[in-house]
């Protein structure tokens, strides 16, 4: 059985993942946000006006370090906002979800193959730079249908009632509010914005993806227990079973360790130019004030506060994607066992047929 097949079965991912990992994503987003554009962010102390100022008054606390870390992040946005302020945006984000995975899931494979006959391969060839292309391209395609949903998911996230995190604050009423309102004030633009941010990410992500999660299982299932490379290798307990959950379960980790790895300094370049203050020019168009692009986000970061501003939040995204990339993938692996058997008329439950489907 291969995952490649599963990429093409039918996306049924229980949302149970997106509201595990949400507040997650709620810390790293605000994590990347904190101290934007600035060489050394102050301190926002307890005691401090700012840390908990109304949100009329909270310009103080724009660009301030807010989060000594992620877990700190989660403590303070718990005891200020409660269960409401780690889980802002979850309606955008179980949408978005759907619609950026099963895009990535259902086009990677068709996308794959295509590319193969293309290039003169033989359309079931495991050929290393179509199925990063293939990953790229499904991923992109997710990204530009999800893209108006990210965008909201990320601005409520963002919001704070108590302070401003960043250079802007947005507050929507719900997830079609957010879409109405941006789209009453700055029309179909202020929707695509950030578009080329959510694709470079999306992008990036979903090359190695499918392709990490693929070569790990295949390292296991073929790896040789008996040669001496091997003698203390502490994944030989792993090897040579392609169909067990455990092959399943370290497969989507490492998947989940490369996406992160490769992601990350192009989901912080989104979530600030997501978050940017907006105006409209003399040509009526809506535009941000601060990027103009991811790549000119990533220069004025790095200029501003070092390379090292990129991977805000990362131990936040890394506690986001994990779970996240190991629920989706183990799932999708699931579905297509039990797919794969009835089609094949055997029980569900029973091993993996080994009859591949057209």
């Amino acid at each position: 059985m291969s995952t490649t097949q599963g990429a093409a079965a039918p996306v049924r991912i229980s949302t149970a993942d997106v509201t595990v990992t949400n507040p997650m994503e709620v810390c790293k987003t605000r994590m990347q946000l904190q101290g934007e554009l600035m060489a050394a962010a102050p301190r926002v102390l307890s005691a401090q006006a700012g840390s908990a100022a109304p949100q009329t008054g909270a310009a103080q606390a724009a660009g301030a370090r807010l989060y000594k870390s992620s877990l700190d992040c989660f403590a303070k946005t718990f005891k200020a906002e409660g269960v409401r302020g780690v889980q802002r945006g979850i309606g955008a984000a179980y949408i978005y979800q759907v619609l950026l995975n099963g895009s990535r899931l259902g086009f990677y494979e068709p996308f794959r193959r295509a590319i193969n006959r293309a290039s003169g391969r033989s359309a079931d060839e495991k050929w290393a730079p179509g199925a990063f292309a293939a990953g790229a391209s499904s991923g992109c395609v997710g990204a530009i249908l999800g893209n108006p949903l990210f965008l909201i998911k990320a601005r409520m996230q963002a919001y704070s009632p108590f302070m401003v995190i960043g250079k802007a604050s947005h507050n929507y009423k719900s997830t079609f509010d957010g879409l109405a309102t941006i789209f009453r004030a700055e029309g179909p633009r202020g929707l695509a914005r950030g578009i080329d941010a959510a694709v470079l990410r999306t992008a990036m992500g979903s090359t190695v993806q499918l392709p990490a999660y693929n070569w790990f299982k295949q390292y296991l299932t073929e790896m040789d227990v008996d040669s001496p490379a091997n003698r203390y290798n502490p994944l030989r307990v792993l090897a040579g079973r392609p169909d067990a959950f455990t092959t399943y379960l370290a497969s989507s980790v490492f998947s989940g360790l490369c996406v992160c790895a490769v992601m990350q300094p192009a989901d912080t370049a989104l979530t600030r130019m997501y978050n940017q203050p907006v105006r409209i020019d003399e040509r009526g168009r809506s535009v941000g004030t601060l990027y103009r692009n991811p790549i000119h986000c990533l220069y004025l970061t790095a200029k501003a506060e070092g390379v090292l501003g990129w991977y805000k939040g990362t131990t936040a995204h890394l506690l986001r994607i994990a779970p996240h990339t190991v629920l989706t993938l183990v799932v999708n692996e699931a579905y297509l066992r039990w797919y794969t058997n009835l089609k094949a008329g055997r029980s569900v439950f029973e091993a993996p047929s080994t009859v591949k489907l057209a």
